[in-house]
């Protein structure tokens, strides 16, 4: 069973804190790693992609000339590709890129990124994140004191506003409550950042 140190907002180590080897201590399945930040990145790509083809272009209702005896090539319409203005062969359309994962393997994949996060050390644990106010100053002070200066995703147990807006401005900071937390966010993030709380909340729901 893992044992993480817990920090309060100054930045002291205020106790130790257990993780459940059921989440955070679990075998890496990069596969499932791989396909779920796939998964993610294909389900935002809007696939908006368009253009016309012959039938959806306007105009060449009529035969351009008739058929035989004027030493052109028989036409059938204006629309036709080869014309100006016609239609492209084989156009791209609007797709969906998306594709499905089931629960238990997109379960897997998440304990697999959270696993992985605590064994590199990026893995920090707060024993409570609160805010008078929302004050983007305020948590750039806290995130000096546990000194993290990269790429960090806030995970809160529950919708405290104060702490959302306060890390709302700062470009490398993320917030999200446990029932948001994904793979890809999981892997993009150089600092994990969980409140007690938030740990237990994840425990009980993915134990």
């Amino acid at each position: 069973m893992a044992s993480v140190s817990v920090y309060n907002m100054e930045g002291a180590e205020v106790g130790k804190l257990d993780l459940n080897d059921d989440v955070f201590g679990v075998e890496i399945n990069e596969n499932l790693v791989h396909l779920a930040v796939v998964q993610q990145l294909a389900d935002n790509r809007q696939g908006t992609q368009k253009a016309k083809t012959r039938s959806e272009v306007s105009g060449g209702g009529k035969k351009p000339w008739r058929q035989k005896g004027t030493g052109h090539a028989r036409q059938g319409s204006t629309r036709a590709p080869q014309w100006t203005g016609g239609g492209t062969v084989f156009a791209p359309v609007p797709r969906d890129y998306s594709f499905k994962l089931n629960k238990k393997e997109k379960r897997t994949a998440l304990k697999s990124a959270l696993t992985n996060s605590v064994n590199n050390n990026k893995f920090i644990v707060i024993d409570e994140l609160k805010f008078d106010a929302p004050k983007t100053k305020d948590f750039v002070k806290f995130l000096e004191n546990i000194k993290v200066s990269d790429k960090a995703l806030v995970v809160l147990s529950e919708n405290d506003k104060n702490v959302i807006l306060s890390a709302d401005n700062l470009p490398n900071v993320e917030t999200e409550q446990v029932g948001e937390l994904n793979t890809y966010d999981v892997m993009k993030a150089q600092t994990l950042i969980v409140t007690k709380d938030a740990v237990a909340r994840i425990e009980e729901v993915y134990a």
